[in-house]
């Protein structure tokens, strides 16, 4: 087979490998800010949604953050246990879990205001680079969504 075929194979061919090199620090240029918080990343995602919302669907948390129950339901039960959120039956919905930022939760907000500042001042990005690459992964996000929403039910035509 001719050398060229294994072009795809390259590594630096590869769009998955600068996406996850730059995710990853990324994310660790977060952890020294939310270790002096008491939280992790996907918990601060997660308060980042309580705290615009107060509260909401505990599915609908996960669809937001791409979080499946298995890993949402143990990080809602630490932050249950910090005291940031509540987690209750919705009584319109006895199957749907409510998951509401508390008071302690709300105040770890004023704490974290400055976390999006820091870690801005540590990316190699201008400001229009950052908006522009934004807007590219918020488009491949809502593909990632659309393919994971459920498709209508087709019904077999008689």
């Amino acid at each position: 087979m001719p050398e060229g075929e294994y072009d795809l194979l390259r590594l630096e061919n590869q769009l998955c490998f600068p996406l996850y090199v730059c995710a990853k620090e990324v994310v660790g240029k977060y952890r020294p800010l939310l270790d002096a918080l008491g939280i992790t990343y996907t918990q601060y995602i997660a308060m980042m949604v309580l705290w615009e919302r107060r509260s909401v669907r505990a599915k609908e948390l996960g669809e937001m953050l791409f979080l499946d129950s298995g890993t949402l339901t143990p990080m809602l039960k630490k932050m249950e246990a910090k005291g940031y959120v509540t987690r209750s039956r919705d009584p319109g919905d006895e199957r749907s879990l409510i998951v509401a930022a508390t008071d302690e939760g709300m105040a770890l907000r004023e704490k974290a205001k400055e976390v999006p500042y820091r870690v801005g001042s540590c990316i190699p990005l201008s400001p229009e680079d950052a908006l522009a690459l934004q807007g590219i992964l918020g488009r491949m996000m809502a593909s990632f969504r659309a393919e994971r929403s459920p498709s209508p039910m087709l019904l077999p035509v008689s």
